[in-house]
């Protein structure tokens, strides 16, 4: 499947292990990895943020294979779930560093049309959003 706004095809990816079971290296257990990740998302990370960290500071390659579930689902098992879907608030973060930077620089007409494409994006993504029940029907 080919990018939305690019030529790339993108079928360069990593293949995640067959077997479900957690390494053998990996010696915490599922209580101390959900711990870890209510204490980071506390702090204010993203859930990619956590299974990064979890991944290079701690040697916990999947956290679906050690604690059964996904990081997404311990963070709303604890009320600690970001309110708009990750993929979306990154949106919206670029689409607003854009619009800071046309306000200085009026003439980019690369960036106006660049911006038109990521809110694109965005309200294609929202749509998805309220169709799976993951946003409200009223946002925007």
């Amino acid at each position: 499947m080919g990018r939305m706004h690019s030529r790339g095809k993108g079928i360069s990816s990593s293949a995640l292990p067959y077997k479900r079971t957690p390494p053998t290296w990996v010696k915490t257990a599922a209580a101390e990895v959900e711990e870890m990740i209510t204490k980071a998302a506390k702090k204010g990370q993203m859930p990619s943020q956590i299974g990064v960290v979890l991944r290079d500071q701690h040697g916990i390659p999947l956290v679906k294979s050690v604690t059964g579930s996904k990081i997404l689902r311990i963070l709303k098992a604890h009320g600690l779930a970001p309110e708009i879907p990750e993929d979306l608030y990154f949106l919206i973060k670029k689409a607003v560093a854009i619009r800071k930077h046309l306000e200085r620089n009026r003439k980019d007409k690369d960036s106006k049309f660049r911006l038109i494409l990521v809110e694109s994006r965005i309200h294609r993504l929202a749509r998805y959003y309220k169709r799976t029940k993951k946003l409200p029907p009223t946002w925007k």
